[in-house]
């Protein structure tokens, strides 16, 4: 046997165990997408038990010696091609990191989370942060172990951000932040000076199988699959993937708010796009994996508001819309519903926000989380620090624990270092829609004349959704746009917008 015939064996080896890993992981997938859609209440207790025995099992799978030693004997091969190379040095990263966690501790802290999330949903029923606050405890407690497990060199928060984008740390993200504020805060004062958009158009009645008709047909319109996907109704709008051909979106409907179902249908649809976009020949894969949470966000971002907030968007659709719902918007005006949905107001809950004062509600919980995972804050100052950071930023005083520190299901999931990534994919997307913009100059046009975003996703599919984890996303950001993340970008793509 020659030396490539020797390590293609052993690649295939590493393949097979790394599919195998995912059928687990994506078979406890399904599992929680479906405690969040379709899981009768008392069946709680034993799904959270069956989530942990899955999350165990696949954790001891990935940690075992025996792969370890596969990972580091690969590794050392210089016959694997880029991608088989690629593929092993971040499986071999992933598994450095998993195997400082132990298979205890992995059940523990899936059971706190299971229990932390129905809690949360009863929290949101009753209204009340009470209800929340002791599991939210025990899981800050977990991520707090987490960072330390994991290590950092300034801040336990480092440990946690960087699972969701490779290299951030607090001192980036303050950066960042700081950047953005000042002239965030000068535009919305700016805007504030002049006369509010009317959107009161926009809090009519819309009927529940009427708008869910409508989100179904946008879908598609933009290009998801259902044959590849489906959409359902969950408490927090979401998307997840069990493969590139199973994508699951959710959504949330107002029968008294058009927004709501829209926008976030839209959102979740940028997400699928990436996801059904994911080479299926790396399945289990890394290179089959998205780029980062920032990098996915972008893509929903850019749908959500660089697309579908847009002039050349509505010229096709607004029409249909008008066909679609008479009684609501025959006697609105195109201009009038542009200047709508583009509509500059501090408001409560972050996934209703505009793109302006959006950030904001990022910042207040990527400061609030900052401070829990490091110890200066705990989960009974939560409501105090929300309400307070709403009056000083967006001068909004919280009325109740819903629109409050219960509007975001992060926290039940564990999920402390993400939001950040939030703002990120927004400053991303704004480079992405510049470069698309400037390569394919016929996009808009295309898109007020025939309706058709098959361009751009096109676009999508061959600069960013094709290459998996190959790259970080400062790489990816450099390749496809010729520089590294530049948050003036969105700065003056808000000020061109919001001015004109």
């Amino acid at each position: 046997m020659n030396i490539r015939t020797a390590t293609t064996d052993l690649y295939n080896s590493y393949c097979d165990q790394m599919r195998k890993i995912a059928d687990v992981r994506y078979s406890l997938a399904v599992l929680q997408w479906d405690q969040e859609t379709y899981l009768p209440p008392l069946g709680a207790d034993i799904r959270g038990r069956q989530i942990a025995t899955l999350t165990e099992i696949a954790h001891e799978m990935f940690t075992s010696h025996s792969f370890g030693d596969l990972l580091s004997n690969l590794v050392e091969r210089t016959e694997l091609t880029p991608e088989e190379r690629r593929n092993v040095e971040l499986s071999l990263e992933d598994y450095t990191k998993s195997k400082k966690f132990t298979p205890e501790f992995v059940r523990a802290r899936s059971e706190a989370i299971s229990a932390s999330f129905h809690h949360w949903l009863l929290a949101r029923k009753e209204n009340s942060y009470a209800v929340f606050k002791p599991y939210l405890e025990e899981v800050i407690r977990f991520k707090r172990e987490e960072a330390e497990l994991l290590g950092y060199e300034k801040h336990p928060y480092d440990a946690l951000m960087d699972e969701y984008e490779k290299g951030s740390t607090v001192d980036l993200a303050d950066k960042i932040f700081a950047d953005v504020q000042g002239p965030l805060r000068a535009l919305l004062n700016e805007v504030q000076q002049r006369p509010e958009a009317d959107d009161s158009f926009m809090q009519q009645h819309f009927p529940k199988d009427e708008q869910w008709a409508w989100g179904q047909y946008l879908a598609t319109q933009l290009g998801f699959s259902f044959g590849a996907g489906r959409q359902d109704i969950a408490e927090h709008p979401f998307c997840t993937n069990f493969n590139n051909r199973d994508v699951r979106i959710t959504t949330r409907i107002s029968e008294n708010d058009f927004y709501n179902m829209t926008w976030s249908t839209i959102h979740e649809v940028g997400h699928a796009l990436y996801e059904q976009g994911l080479p299926s020949i790396q399945y289990g894969l890394p290179l089959g994996e998205y780029t980062s949470l920032s990098i996915h966000e972008s893509q929903s971002r850019l749908w959500e508001n660089n697309v579908a907030r847009g002039l050349p968007f509505w010229t096709w659709y607004y029409p249909i819309l008008q066909h679609r719902f008479p009684a609501q918007f025959a006697n609105v005006g195109i201009l009038q519903f542009i200047n709508a949905v583009n509509k500059v107001k501090p408001s409560l809950v972050r996934t209703e926000a505009d793109e302006l004062t959006y950030h904001f509600h990022v910042m207040i919980r990527y400061e609030l989380e900052k401070q829990l995972i490091a110890g200066s804050l705990n989960a009974a100052d939560v409501p105090g620090f929300w309400n307070e950071q709403y009056e000083k930023l967006l001068g909004l005083k919280v009325p109740d624990d819903r629109q409050g520190a219960l509007q975001d299901v992060h926290w039940s999931h564990g999920s402390f270092g993400y939001f950040a990534t939030y703002s990120l994919g927004s400053f991303y997307a704004a480079q992405f829609w510049q470069q698309v913009n400037d390569d394919i100059p016929a996009l808009t046009n295309e898109l007020s004349t025939t309706g058709s975003s098959a361009l751009l996703l096109d676009w999508l599919r061959t600069r960013i959704h094709v290459h998996g984890r190959r790259y970080t996303s400062e790489e990816l950001c450099k390749m496809v746009t010729g520089k590294g993340l530049d948050s003036t970008v969105f700065v003056d793509y808000l000020r061109s917008k919001l001015r004109s």
